[in-house]
């Protein structure tokens, strides 16, 4: 007998809006379908191993085909009863809707979730849809509903030769893709592809007379025992090693991976790899995949793991994790949270256990660890306290040390006369070499860290430990970077400095967004002339605006580097000696009146110090503007005596280009002409 009705929802039409609303994921409507395959083909093993269905389970599998217009889905599980269609098919819970809809409009994925619409999902791409289905209850009259995208609905008693459910589905004009053999194994690959019964699609091929042509055997497109749903206990390397590159073919074999087997307080299974992270984290990100009852739910696992997490790849299973849901959802979900937290627990354990069961191992693989660990300890708080007893801290010789232990080595020769132990490191060794060397020969050890997030990790270090400090070891000079004592007072006069000050900066090159200061320390006989050091604070603040936007402004600040002048050294003296001798005649007069327009300035400002503001006449003041601007013409002549001197210096050039040589520097045209200098001193 025939009947028909209308669907029992409360909104006039639910088509218009699933169209509308869903259009954008509408290919999620075949994981729907499938997985209510599925799940009936499981029900009826769960009654075949209880006794309740007492006759023979038969083929399981669950066929999809194509033919002409029409893609069907099959199943062999418990099937529908006209009752059961009415209760699950027939009526919707969908009060409330409009409000609803009009909130989360572009959030397909809270709507299906929220309405448990994943059958009706199927209108997305089809303009009818028929179940045809026969109950495994003994006596159950085979039923066919059928249903053009309106409300009305047609049902009526039809003949089925078996147990199970067809779903046939009429695409339509829009959605003509959905009848593509590629379209459809790609979206079976991607969200069915480790479910728990054999899937179905066409027939394997092979190549036959010059094309591919099908076997008379079943195309099973899924993997229905996954590496992740197994005991460990039943895995070897080899399989955890093929099952990632199942899911990553081409990728490099991973470093090592945990197995997740979780039954309380939630369950949970799958398997983290820990690949060989490359330096552009964004590239490695998003590489976990979530499963829900081995259903593919997403591989955008941002904001429902840790952040840092997210440079992990492999699988992670829940049921807890509805299938149907939004990311907003998930973001709150009290059991996602513990689920996350878990996680984090487990990775941390893992790293634990390897680093005191294999430490060799460990040190061995750090340098591909070291960026998702240092990544973990940034961003999570808790994995931090974990974390600080295996990271390690690498050293120019290829040592490796966890924090306490470096901590222990330096602590005797490297703290300063104010009890801060500073830990020395440089970016690069090549580079830095020269300044390596002079710290080695103090009996210091020297840091590697060259790292893409270094810089962060070395503020939160001098953040955690007490009374440390990081310091590059080109930032200053050997005996500033660890003040022991005070420094050796520089032995020179205020016109000594400017002489040297002005000869130094007449070579000194022009780069764009580089800035140099002349400055001047008295470091022994038999330290270097001439060294090049950039401040610590500015270097370390332009690096970190590179990777946070928020400090762009650092960024755009020029390069500042100081060129230190040895004063004890017999070179540097040797250059402000012979200036003394050369620029005598002409600076004589020039310092004379310099020194008498000084006195005159003093005497001017002394007597308007005096005076309130308003008590100083104009006379006074231009008096002393027509001071100031002579002594600045003044000294603009024993400047311009002073750089002609410099530039005809090629010993002044020679130590200029040797210290931008040891800073990488010196490129280019300027790097030949202090070669042909080098030539010319030697002959």
């Amino acid at each position: 007998m025939a009947t028909q009705g209308s669907i029992g929802v409360t909104s006039e039409n639910i088509f218009p809006v699933i169209k509308k609303f869903l259009y954008s994921d509408h290919e999620i409507f075949l994981r729907e379908v499938v997985s209510n395959a599925i799940d009936a083909t499981q029900k009826i093993k769960t009654l075949s191993s209880v006794g309740e269905f007492k006759g023979e389970l038969g083929d399981l599998n669950v066929r999809i085909k194509i033919d002409g217009d029409k893609l069907i889905i099959s199943d062999r599980g418990i099937g529908m009863t006209a009752e059961e269609i009415d209760k699950y098919i027939n009526q919707i819970a969908f009060s409330g809707a409009e409000e609803f809809l009009e909130k989360y409009k572009n959030d397909t994925a809270a709507i299906i979730g929220h309405f448990g619409l994943g059958f009706y999902s199927l209108f997305m791409v089809a303009k009818k849809v028929e179940i045809i289905t026969q109950s495994y209850k003994e006596g159950a009259v085979a039923m066919k509903w059928s249903c053009e995208g309106t409300p009305e609905y047609d049902m009526e008693e039809t003949v089925k030769a078996d147990r199970g459910t067809d779903i046939i589905l009429y695409i339509d004009d829009e959605n003509k893709e959905f009848l593509e053999k590629s379209k459809i194994t790609s979206l079976l690959t991607k969200y069915c592809r480790f479910l728990p019964v054999p899937i179905v699609f066409g027939k394997k091929q092979e190549w036959k007379d010059g094309k591919y042509v099908d076997t008379e055997e079943d195309n099973i497109i899924n993997d229905t025992q996954p590496a992740w749903v197994r005991k460990p206990a039943d895995l070897k390397d080899e399989d955890y090693k093929k099952f990632y590159q199942e899911l990553y073919p081409m990728s490099d074999e991973p470093l090592f991976w945990i197995h997740l087997n979780v039954d309380y307080p939630f369950h949970l299974t799958g398997i983290l790899y820990f690949p060989r992270i490359k330096s552009n984290m964004d590239m490695n990100r998003n590489k976990i995949q979530l499963y829900s009852n081995q259903v593919f739910v997403t591989d955008s696992v941002e904001g429902i793991v840790p952040e840092f997490l997210t440079l992990l790849h492999g699988v992670i299973d829940s049921p807890d994790i509805p299938l149907n849901v939004s990311r907003s959802y998930l973001q709150s979900d009290q059991n996602v949270k513990k689920i996350s937290s878990h996680i984090t627990k487990k990775v941390a354990d893992r790293l634990e256990e390897i680093f005191k069961s294999d430490r060799p191992q460990f040190e061995e693989k750090w340098d591909s660890l070291k960026l998702f660990i240092q990544y973990g300890m940034l961003s999570d708080e808790k994995f931090y306290d974990r974390a600080a007893k295996f990271a390690l801290l690498k050293d120019v010789d290829n040592g490796y040390f966890t924090l306490d232990e470096y901590q222990k080595l330096i602590k005797e020769n490297q703290t300063d006369k104010d009890g801060t132990l500073v830990y020395l490191y440089t970016t690069n060794k090549d580079e830095q070499y020269s300044y390596i060397h002079a710290a080695k020969d103090k009996g210091y050890s020297i840091l590697i860290m060259d790292g893409q997030l270094d810089t962060h990790a070395i503020g939160q270090f001098e953040q955690k430990l007490e009374k440390v400090r990081f310091v590059r070891v080109d930032s200053d000079t050997i005996d500033n970077l660890i003040k022991k004592s005070d420094s050796n007072a520089v032995s020179l006069t205020e016109n000594q400095k400017t002489a040297l000050q002005e000869v130094f900066k007449s070579q000194l090159p022009n780069l764009e967004k580089t800035d140099f200061i002349v400055t001047f320390e008295a470091l022994g006989d038999r330290a270097n002339p001439v060294m090049l050091t950039q401040s610590e604070y500015m270097r370390r603040m332009r690096e970190m605006s590179a990777m946070q936007p928020g400090m762009s402004f650092y960024g755009e600040m020029p390069d500042s580097y100081s060129l230190v002048l040895n004063t004890d050294h017999p070179l540097v003296k040797n250059i402000l000696a012979d200036e003394e001798k050369a620029c005598n005649e002409k600076l004589e007069p020039v310092l004379a009146d310099i020194k008498g327009w000084e006195a005159r300035q003093a005497d001017l400002r002394e007597a308007q110090n005096k005076k309130k503001e308003e008590e100083i006449t104009a006379e006074e003041k231009e008096d002393m503007s027509a001071t100031n601007k002579k002594l600045d013409e003044l000294r603009a002549q024993q400047n311009s005596v002073l750089a002609e001197y410099g530039k005809g210096n090629p010993v002044v050039g020679q130590l200029i280009d040797l210290a931008l040589l040891g800073n990488g520097l010196l490129k280019g045209e300027p790097l030949s002409r202090f070669i042909k200098r080098s030539v010319d001193l030697i002959k």
